[in-house]
């Protein structure tokens, strides 16, 4: 199979891709008309997309912008094995981080923590917007959100900056 259906039927993500340099399309189709990605570049949506590339690395990780040359980097093993829904998510944000790049932002400015930072509050905002489309509960985004270098603490925090409650109370 060249690749799987992910949460539209207009979007495809070719799992089968293996680690080099690809065009964004023919890893992620269909990206380009969700709302979603029409509002992050307003307009240049299709001239972006169609010069964006994605390199595909065989290290450990998830998804990253490439701070010196704008493209976006995953990992095989992401790619191959990732939950629908996150890679849809993390595919999105990256999007943004894109566009951020391209206008001349700090994508990894070390003033902040990573939760604190404008550039990830902006993507994971849009993320979160994207995943309410997708009818994800406020738990699912919560799960979504949980990240390994992140502490309870710090989580508390990114979903107080992207607004979503967590509705996890736990008993003693």
């Amino acid at each position: 199979m060249v690749g799987t259906i992910s949460m539209s039927s207009r979007i495809r993500i070719n799992r089968e891709a293996t680690t080099g340099s690809y065009r964004f399309l023919d890893v992620f189709t269909g990206f380009e008309s969700l709302d979603a990605v029409k509002m992050i570049f307003d307009g240049r949506t299709n001239e972006v997309v169609a010069r964006l590339r994605v390199n595909i690395q065989g290290r450990p990780g998830y998804l990253r912008v490439d701070d010196e040359t704008g493209d976006i980097v995953i990992s095989r093993e992401y790619l191959k094995t990732g939950e629908e829904r996150y890679l849809h998510l993390d595919v999105v944000h990256e999007l943004v981080h894109v566009r951020q790049f391209m206008e001349g932002k700090e994508l990894f400015d070390r003033r902040y923590t990573y939760v604190d930072r404008p550039t990830e509050i902006e993507a994971y905002r849009t993320c979160v917007a994207e995943g309410r489309r997708l009818e994800m509960k406020d738990e699912e985004l919560v799960e979504y959100l949980k990240i390994e270098w992140v502490s309870e603490e710090e989580l508390g925090r990114l979903l107080s900056n992207v607004g979503v409650t967590n509705p996890v109370v736990r008993k003693k």
